[in-house]
């Protein structure tokens, strides 16, 4: 069932869409199938089965009837500011993350004679997306300070996808990019003929992992049952192939709403006149 779908039946919808490759299908449905359980037997109604996966990131956080869903910090931090509450922020096990932080990995191609950011000075970049935390915000904030007010990169090209990312710096479209480590540490398992072909050139400041969120109406007593299902699952021992696949070790429940270190990051790359990653 579609969001509009959804939506005209009245009821609630879900999605994943951060993680959510197709190698991946399987290990997602089951976290939410576990989620969606123990919703409904804590008396919740209109409880979707299975996961929304018609409508863009973007339209899901300003959904009315948006139950969960994962975002990207930087983008609900200032275009989308206010539509979502804050569920939970995971702690992933992948190489990068540390407790409910993670990092970017700057790559570039494993023969690029570069040996720190100041050698890409003047080369291509790829992006993901161009609110993205982890492949713009991040990696802006480790430019600005060689970028001295001026333009970097001799190009910045938006490639849709981390994934997309990757294969364009293997396939010499593009000279680097900054990587969710996350993504990174997925793409590795299924995905290791292109990213064999890449090195880390460095890592980037550590930045909260990317929250569970769900709609700003949602009351205070749903707010409660999603975090209380949530914990219920990181303690099943049924799941726990399935959180070792997903890099999933647990959740921060007292998540920082005012999303202060994304916003920190962005103003200091303003304060050093480089607001735009160019």
């Amino acid at each position: 069932m579609d969001g509009t779908t959804a939506e005209a039946a009245g009821l609630l919808i879900a999605a994943l869409p951060m993680y959510d490759f197709p190698e991946l299908r399987t290990e997602t449905d089951g976290l939410w199938t576990r989620l969606a359980g123990s919703l409904i037997a804590s008396g919740m109604r209109n409880i979707p089965r299975n996961l929304t996966r018609s409508l863009s990131h973007y339209a899901l956080w300003r959904h009315p009837h948006l139950l969960l869903a994962q975002a990207c910090e930087y983008p609900i931090a200032t275009d989308h500011a206010g539509a979502v509450r804050l569920v939970a922020t995971p702690r992933y096990t992948a190489e990068g993350c540390n407790g409910a932080s993670y990092r970017s990995a700057i790559l570039v191609r494993r023969q690029d004679p570069a040996e720190t950011l100041e050698d890409m000075r003047n080369r291509r970049c790829a992006v993901n997306e161009h609110s993205s935390n982890s492949g713009m915000n991040l990696l802006r904030s480790a430019i600005a300070p060689l970028a001295n007010g001026k333009s970097f990169f001799r190009d910045v090209i938006f490639s849709g996808s981390h994934r997309r990312s990757i294969e364009m710096i293997a396939d010499g479209q593009a000279d680097l990019a900054a990587i969710d480590c996350v993504t990174l540490a997925h793409l590795r398992a299924f995905a290791p003929h292109r990213t064999n072909a890449l090195r880390v050139l460095s890592w980037t400041e550590q930045s909260p992992s990317l929250p569970f969120v769900t709609a700003a109406g949602t009351d205070d007593a749903t707010l409660r049952a999603l975090r209380e299902a949530l914990a219920d699952l990181i303690d099943d021992p049924d799941l726990r192939q399935v959180r070792d696949r997903l890099f999933l070790a647990g959740f921060d429940f007292t998540p920082d709403e005012s999303l202060t270190r994304v916003l920190s990051l962005a103003h200091q790359a303003n304060e050093l006149r480089y607001p735009h990653l160019a």
